[in-house]
C-alpha cells in the first residue's frame, strides 16, 4: 500500500482483470521458485519508522503535506493520515558496524525531520498508540489525499456491506468503538524491520520470526493507552487487526493476521495463500509484464501479516525475498528500536543455525497464542516454550534468548562491541522491567491520571535520546 494508484473506483471487470493477472504472476513466480531462479544473496536489512505530527497540545496535527513538501526527502513519505509520516532507511548489508551506522542514519534523519516540523509549529513523536487521540481526529478529512487510501477505505466498507468497523478490546479496562471508515488504523504506529535472506532459506527465517515474535514483543511493548483507556501493553496489535477487518473478525485469514501456519519449503507458500485465501481488495491494473510481479506485490501489500513476505529485486533484476517483521511499536527512542532490531536479527539467525525453527520445536498454535499473550501482558506474559511448559517472558529473554541473539549476531559478523552495546540495552530494559508501556503506566500514575502531562514528559524524555530503561519517573 506504499504505491500510489491512478484510480479509486472499480467495477467487476477490474476485479476479474486483476484476478487473472494475479494468477498469471503467481504461477510465474512459482516457476522461478521451482527452477531456483531467485536471488541467493543475503543478508540485507532495512527499517521503517512511523511517527506522529502533533500540535503543542499533543493532539494530532494534520500537516503532513506541508511537512513533506518542506522536507523534500525521498526517504520520508506520507501515511494513511495527515498527521502521520514514515521514515525509511536505505538497505544495508548486515555485518560489521551496520547497526551503529543504521542508528546514526536514523538519528540524523529524525533530527532533520524535527527541525522541519518545528518550523511548522509542530512536534514529532514515536509511540505505538497516541493515548489522547480522539474520535474527531480519526475522520476522513484527516486522511492523506492519495487515491490508494481512498480506495482502501471504499473497498473495505463496500466488502463489509456498509457495516461499521467494530473495535472491542478487553484489557485492564474495556474499550468498545464503532467507526464508519478505516481511519482507526491511523492510531497505530510501528517500527518495521526488513531482512532479506537467501531465497532457499527464507521460509526458515520466516518460521523463526513467528516463533521469536512473542518474546521480542514482550521486551519492547509501548502502547498501553487508547482513547484514554488502559488496555493491553501493546494495544496496537488488537487495534490494527480490528481496524481493517472485512468480517467482524477472522483471526486466521484476517487482512491483519499472525498467519495460518508455518511454511514447509518456501516463502512462496505464503504468496500462494494470498491467491487462494484472500479476495482481491483493490484491483488497480498495471500495464507491465508479468516478471515485474506488480499485481502479486500490490495484492500482498493489502495483507498485513505481522511477519510479511516481500518480493523485491536485485540491481540486476533478479527477484529476491525478504521478511518484513511488523510486530514492534514505534519508539520510545531510536536507540531502543535499533536494539530491538539487533535482538531480532540475532535471535532468528540463532534459531535457523541451530534448527530451533523446525516446526516440531514450538507448534504454530503455541507461537500464535504466545504472541497475543505478549501483546496483552508484556514482560509479565507466561509463554509456552520447549522444555519449559510455561515460562515468564522476562526470564526466557534473560536466561536463553538474549544470549542466543548474541551468538546469532556474531554469526552475521556484527562487531562484538556493537553486539554488546545494543543487546545490553535490551537486557537492561528487561532486568529493570521498564519497557515503554511500563514507563507510561507508572508515569500516568505519578501524574494522577493526567494524559497531557504524560505526553509532555514522554516527549521530553524522547528528545533526550536516552533508552527507555534509563528514563526517570
Amino acid at each position: 500500500m506504499g504505491e500510489e494508484i491512478s484510480n479509486s473506483n472499480f467495477d467487476l471487470a477490474d476485479f476479474n482483470r486483476f484476478g487473472e493477472r494475479l494468477r498469471v504472476e503467481t504461477d510465474f513466480f512459482s516457476s522461478l521458485v521451482r527452477d531456483k531462479r531467485l536471488s541467493e544473496d543475503g543478508f540485507v536489512i532495512g527499517f521503517e519508522i512511523e511517527a506522529w505530527l502533533l500540535d503543542h497540545g499533543f493532539s494530532p496535527n494534520p500537516v503532513n503535506e506541508q511537512f513533506l513538501k518542506k522536507l523534500a526527502h525521498p526517504l520520508v513519505v506520507p501515511e494513511l493520515s495527515r498527521f502521520n509520516v514514515e521514515l525509511n532507511c536505505e538497505p544495508l548489508v548486515l555485518g560489521g558496524d551496520t547497526l551503529r551506522r543504521a542508528s546514526a542514519v536514523l538519528s540524523d534523519l529524525w533530527a532533520h525531520c524535527n527541525n522541519v516540523a518545528h518550523g511548522l509549529d509542530t512536534n514529532m513523536v514515536m509511540i505505538g498508540t497516541l493515548p489522547i487521540i480522539r474520535d474527531e481526529d480519526l475522520t476522513l478529512s484527516n486522511m492523506s489525499p492519495l487515491k490508494r487510501y481512498e480506495a482502501l477505505n471504499n473497498e473495505i466498507l463496500h466488502q463489509r456491506g456498509g457495516r461499521p468497523l467494530v473495535i472491542d478490546i478487553d484489557g485492564k479496562e474495556h474499550l468498545h468503538r464503532e467507526h464508519h471508515d478505516v481511519m482507526l488504523e491511523a492510531a497505530t504506529t510501528s517500527f518495521q524491520i526488513h531482512l532479506k535472506t537467501p531465497a532457499s532459506i527464507a521460509h526458515r527465517y520466516y518460521n523463526a520470526s513467528l516463533m521469536a515474535s512473542a518474546p521480542l514483543l514482550a521486551s519492547c511493548v509501548n502502547a498501553p493507552f487508547l482513547f484514554g483507556r488502559d488496555l493491553w501493553q501493546e494495544t496496537r496489535i488488537p487495534l490494527f487487526e480490528q481496524s481493517i477487518a472485512l468480517t467482524n473478525y477472522d483471526a486466521t485469514h484476517g487482512r491483519v493476521t499472525f498467519g495460518s501456519g508455518y511454511l514447509e519449503s518456501s516463502l512462496f507458500e505464503a504468496l500462494a495463500e494470498n491467491l487462494a485465501a484472500y479476495p482481491v481488495l483493490i484491483p488497480t491494473i498495471f500495464e507491465e509484464p508479468p516478471d515485474n510481479f506488480r499485481h502479486l506485490r500490490f495484492h500482498n501489500g493489502t495483507i498485513w501479516r505481522w511477519n510479511r513476505p516481500l518480493v523485491g529485486f536485485e540491481a540486476d533484476g533478479t527477484p529476491h525475498l525478504r521478511i518484513e517483521h511488523r510486530i514492534m511499536p514505534s519508539g520510545p527512542t531510536i536507540i531502543d528500536m535499533v536494539a530491538n532490531a539487533a535482538c531480532y536479527f540475532g535471535l532468528v539467525r540463532y534459531m535457523v543455525d541451530t534448527g530451533f525453527d523446525e516446526a516440531g520445536n514450538l507448534s504454530f498454535a503455541d507461537a500464535n497464542a504466545n504472541f497475543y499473550e505478549a501483546a496483552r501482558h508484556g514482560l509479565d506474559a507466561q509463554l509456552i516454550w520447549p522444555e519449559a511448559d510455561r515460562v515468564g517472558a522476562g526470564a526466557l529473554l534473560l536466561d536463553e534468548l538474549i544470549p542466543a541473539a548474541r551468538r546469532g549476531l556474531a554469526a552475521f559478523g556484527v562487531d562484538e562491541d556493537d553486539c554488546e552495546f545494543y543487546l545490553n540495552i535490551v537486557e537492561a530494559r528487561v532486568r529493570s522491567r521498564q519497557t515503554g508501556a511500563a514507563w507510561q503506566r507508572a508515569e500516568l500514575d505519578k501524574q494522577d491520571g493526567d494524559f497531557l502531562e504524560l505526553m509532555s514528559v514522554y516527549c521530553e524524555r524522547q528528545r533526550s535520546a536516552v533508552p527507555v530503561h534509563e528514563w526517570d519517573l
